[in-house]
């Protein structure tokens, strides 16, 4: 009956062809590829690159944080990080109301504390801090807010640096040496 009708032999093979494509490594892949291998190889190669730990946007956290690999923060985090020799990034949805210590960190989003970072801080142009910076290098992009002051360390020699600290600002002038 369905192999002598036209109409019946039509709804078989794209009934097969569901059935064929439905496996359950694929559907929850990140990867478009239908074959879990793809997924696996992806995964193979971020961790040549670094680890990465996410905090997603519908997130809080209340609480010290510390580890040993690079965190991107889209949710809200109250409390102590502590990433030594690790990157932090403060997604565009990223809040954090705490001091920072890592390797380097990227705001995108909102800080309201402390920064401090081996190497580098950036703040992009839709980032913003209240708080002081302490690191090696210091990026802010046009369009960025800081309310706070800027403390370049140079090396691992903090005595020159501290010494050489001097307030900037606006209202700041009169004093030359």
């Amino acid at each position: 009956m369905w192999s002598n009708n036209k109409q019946g032999d039509s709804p078989n093979p794209a009934a097969a062809q569901p059935a064929a494509y439905q496996p359950p490594q694929s559907s929850a892949s990140y990867n478009a590829s239908p074959a879990p291998a793809a997924s696996q190889s992806f995964r193979s190669s971020a961790p040549t690159a670094r680890n990465l730990a996410i905090l997603g946007p519908g997130l809080t956290v209340k609480g010290q944080i510390s580890g040993e690999e690079d965190l991107q923060i889209d949710g809200k985090v109250e409390g102590p990080i502590s990433l030594k020799g690790q990157r932090l990034t403060v997604g565009q949805n990223g809040e954090i109301v705490s001091d920072v210590h890592a390797r380097e960190v990227i705001v995108y989003g909102k800080v309201r504390g402390n920064l401090h970072a081996e190497d580098r801080v950036e703040v992009k142009k839709d980032g913003s801090v209240v708080g002081n910076i302490t690191g090696g290098r210091v990026l802010i992009e046009d369009g960025a807010y800081l309310k706070g002051q800027i403390e370049i360390e140079r090396g691992k020699s903090h005595k020159h640096a501290s010494a050489e600290l001097e307030p900037v600002g606006a209202g700041v002038g009169g004093n030359s040496n």
